[in-house]
């Protein structure tokens, strides 16, 4: 029997250990100290983050409607220091722009990356944005008020 909170707990404890660990720099700095490869496996709905013969990382995906939903980021808690997110992402974003097709982000960790390399909010579906698009940070005082991202700051 699954136990649905325990497995939403742990969702949410990856995502918010690749997020601590995104690197804000910009595309030229993010390659690894390795070579990684990213595959896209479209049988499966993921791309993977390999290093050898061995899976580090994933980001698993759908098409709707046209978009890609890029729904979930894992990485091998061996490498999340290591900037394979941050590789594994932009990479993604790359090859998905080069495709012309938009984005709708449920991933968190994407929509973390995205905010913090606004080079990329063009992929983003207006229409259709996803629940990950707009990270909400905690303000100064402790609040939650949403910080302003450069998506938004462009619709205003």
């Amino acid at each position: 029997m699954i136990n649905f909170e325990t497995e939403a707990s742990a969702r949410e404890e990856n995502n918010a250990a690749l997020i601590a660990a995104l690197d804000e720099a910009g595309r030229s700095e993010m390659d690894s100290s390795w070579a990684l490869d990213v595959l896209n496996d479209a049988e499966h709905g993921r791309w993977i983050a390999a290093l050898g013969d061995d899976a580090i990382g994933e980001l698993s995906y759908r098409f709707v409607g046209g978009r890609v939903v890029l729904l979930t980021t894992w990485v091998d808690p061996a490498y999340r220091k290591h900037r394979v997110a941050t590789e594994l992402v932009s990479r993604v974003l790359d090859e998905i722009r080069e495709s012309g097709k938009k984005i709708t982000i449920i991933c968190p960790v994407v929509g973390e990356f995205i905010d913090r390399n606004p080079q990329y909010t063009d992929l983003i579906d207006k229409v259709h944005p996803g629940v990950g698009a707009y990270p909400k940070h905690e303000s100064a005082e402790g609040g939650d008020d949403k910080e302003l991202t450069a998506i938004e700051r462009d619709l205003a």
